[in-house]
């Protein structure tokens, strides 16, 4: 396939909004690693909360490298904030009115929504890199090689833990730490065959 210049508007689009995503998914794990009464998960979230800190720096060295402003507002970029302060305000009123077991469950289905818009982001961004041209993709490259697998792996993993927690809700029988965790997924097919596993598991 030949590759193709970018919308240089678009591509700032996106890198303004994949960094807003990691700016609120900061403050989206401080609030769930205060809801998680499960110890394994607690730490899980704890590492992916330094992790996410550290997708911050990744990306605030793109805005630099390439000479953009990582303050500038665009409407996008407004709604994704937006959306990120309203899945915190949802996990402290659980930790407020719910039970401990409800708050972490509600804590689980907002990281996994936040992780469906991070891990697109990247996603996408790792098409720009294979499939466009044009200066700065060698900056993108770096970025994306560095978080990847990062991404495939909060996203995995903790639609694997929301998904147990709500199945132990239920009084059934549930898989914790998920199979995911215990398989060590960092693939959609990883995570499919996984959770095909999981009865083998019980």
């Amino acid at each position: 396939m030949k590759k193709t210049q970018p919308e240089a508007a678009q591509v700032r689009e996106l890198l303004l909004q994949a960094l807003q995503t990691e700016q609120s998914g900061v403050k989206i794990y401080e609030a769930a690693v205060a809801s998680a009464i499960n110890d394994d998960l607690r730490k899980e979230w704890t590492d992916y909360l330094e992790e996410t800190r550290t997708h911050v720096r990744v990306l605030l060295n793109v805005f630099e490298e390439l000479g953009l402003d990582s303050e500038q507002t665009t409407p996008g970029r407004d709604v994704v904030g937006r959306i990120g302060e309203s899945l915190v305000a949802a996990i402290r009123e659980a930790q407020n009115t719910a039970e401990p077991a409800a708050a972490q469950l509600v804590a689980a289905e907002c990281v996994v929504l936040a992780e469906t818009k991070d891990h697109m982001n990247w996603e996408l961004i790792g098409h720009l890199v294979e499939h466009a041209k044009g200066e700065g993709l060698d900056v993108l490259k770096t970025a994306f090689e560095a978080v990847e697998s990062d991404e495939d792996h909060h996203l995995y993993h903790t639609k694997g833990w929301a998904r147990e927690l709500w199945i132990e809700a239920l009084g059934l029988p549930a898989v914790l730490p998920p199979p995911e965790e215990v398989k060590k997924v960092e693939t959609a097919i990883g995570a499919a065959r996984a959770e095909q596993a999981r009865s083998r598991m019980l």
